[in-house]
């Protein structure tokens, strides 16, 4: 494969049909049984990531997913700087996993090995020696691969944090910690929300002339952000703000292939965002394709992603929302986000 290099609602109107530009059609992606992280309730989200009946549904899924995409939900582009590249693996019906390779070593970590079948394929493919396994949370869809990759590669190692229950963690991580697979080094940032031990992962790309690439996981997606299932506005909004921290050229590399369906709602709420328009319209063509559309950067993110934008007067408005008089301006940003997040799970039900 040839690897890509990265260049640089009205005011109370509720989410559902209609809203989207002119010419532009909304392909629904939710699927029954497809996503369990959708909103479907505590009790059953207590047992999908508390119990092996989770597990016998992430086992389903990927069956399921094996027999309606032998070849990945998504076309993926891989990327190349000199001296690393990173390889998008499409698993189950939407999810990323992302193998990063120092092209010296051949040393390479996995983010997410949803499918190890995927993964190890990938890792076949591209001669390398797995290393390390970086999870994000404990969502199976997340980790559900790491025991068999750990059978198959006996030097790796699985990193992520000690407040989820990670499948196989050999060494767990805290906030700012750095870790160091070959060349590359990647530092572990808790983002909680999604989950108690939720974690990103940044790659420094200083030493190959790159900007850094954040792998999100399931804080945070093309226009959209995880559910806070585990966690207040508050706690999200904190973490959100770590990822924004990053600087704008940040390349993101999310954990699931959810943009067109984010950028659809977030033009409801913005009718005239003009980069939101061009993003949606250049999705909608990726998708049509069955194209990946990773990865972004932060700073398009903070252009049309209604997430990162709860400080903007005209997300606010359209919201029908104010600040009030001496409410501190974080909290009122928390409201913000929570009635995006009410909006969108509102919209993701119709």
């Amino acid at each position: 494969q040839s690897c890509h290099r990265p260049a640089g609602q009205r005011a109370g109107q509720e989410p559902g049909s209609g809203g989207l530009p002119e010419g532009v059609e909304y392909i629904p992606t939710r699927k029954k049984g497809k996503n369990p992280m959708k909103p479907v309730g505590v009790a059953w989200y207590s047992l999908y990531a508390r119990t092996r009946l989770g597990y016998l549904f992430y086992q389903r899924q990927v069956k399921k997913a094996r027999e309606r995409y032998p070849h990945g939900h998504s076309v993926p582009q891989p990327y190349c700087f000199p001296g690393v590249k990173i390889l998008p693996i499409p698993v189950l019906s939407n999810n990323y996993s992302y193998l990063v390779i120092d092209t010296g070593s051949g040393q390479a970590a996995v983010i997410d090995p949803s499918d190890p079948l995927a993964v190890q394929a990938a890792i076949e493919q591209e001669g390398v020696m797995l290393e390390a396994i970086f999870c994000t949370h404990k969502h199976w869809d997340h980790s559900g691969g790491n025991e068999a990759l750990c059978q198959k590669h006996n030097s790796c190692r699985v990193y992520g944090s000690a407040l989820d229950a990670i499948p196989q963690l050999t060494n767990p991580l805290a906030d700012r910690e750095k870790v160091s697979v070959g060349c590359l080094t990647f530092e572990a940032l808790a983002t909680p929300g999604h989950t108690v031990g939720h974690m990103v992962y940044v790659l420094d790309g200083a030493p190959f002339g790159s900007p850094p690439c954040l792998f999100s996981g399931d804080l945070l997606f093309l226009a959209g952000c995880g559910e806070p299932f585990e966690g207040s506005p508050e706690t999200m909004l904190a973490s959100l703000d770590v990822a924004v921290g990053l600087g704008e050229d940040t390349l993101l590399w999310p954990g699931h292939e959810y943009a067109l369906e984010c950028l659809s709602f977030a033009s409801l709420l913005e009718l005239d965002n003009s980069a939101l328009e061009q993003k949606l319209q250049w999705a909608v063509q990726q998708r049509q394709e069955k194209r990946s559309t990773c990865p972004s950067t932060l700073g398009e993110e903070q252009s049309y992603n209604p997430f990162l934008r709860t400080h903007r007067p005209e997300l606010q408005e359209a919201l029908g929302l104010w600040q009030g008089t001496g409410e501190d301006p974080d909290a009122f940003r928390a409201r913000v986000l929570k009635e995006v997040r009410r909006r969108k799970d509102l919209y993701q039900a119709t």
